[in-house]
């Protein structure tokens, strides 16, 4: 299916970006704060949607509330084409910020492949046993690729 773009003259065919900009506000928009994410496939849409086509990593949170309403996207760190570096005492920063109850992170894997690694394992447990501190709950950590992996499903939260 196509996407047309209007302009003055008439319409012209989107580009990728393009594309790609309008499923991310569209996705925005459905699962603004306040709204609660009715499943985990609605989890892993939302985030496909807004990491799917990223080139480089980038680590990212899903603040909730007490009944799990989305607070806040958002993005906490910037990395190269296969790795970031993420702070423990940063992630705890932002959720004191947010006043947040529990949380969902993720990150994309330029290369499409989804498989979580054992780094991506060993800053969950450091994230989850820092956050627990706080009472603020890590409910998953998503890698994003050409499809998703899930961590909690994986049995590794």
């Amino acid at each position: 299916m196509d996407l047309y773009v209007r302009e003055q003259s008439g319409y012209r065919l989107a580009s990728n970006d393009e594309v790609v900009h309008k499923a991310k506000r569209a996705i925005s928009r459905k699962h603004r704060r306040g709204r609660c994410f009715p499943s985990p496939a609605a989890v892993e849409e939302y985030l496909s949607v807004k990491l799917g086509h990223e080139d480089n990593e980038i680590f990212v949170a899903l603040w909730l509330d007490n009944r799990h309403r989305l607070i806040a996207y958002e993005e906490l760190f910037q990395g190269t084409v296969d790795g970031t570096s993420v702070y423990p005492r940063v992630v705890v920063q932002k959720a004191i910020a947010h006043n947040a109850a529990a949380v969902i992170f993720a990150h994309p894997h330029p290369s499409g492949v989804a498989e979580p690694s054992t780094a991506d394992e060993r800053i969950t447990r450091r994230l989850k046993d820092a956050l627990s501190l706080l009472d603020v709950r890590v409910l998953d950590h998503i890698v994003v690729g050409d499809a998703c992996v899930s961590l909690a499903a994986r049995g590794l939260l």
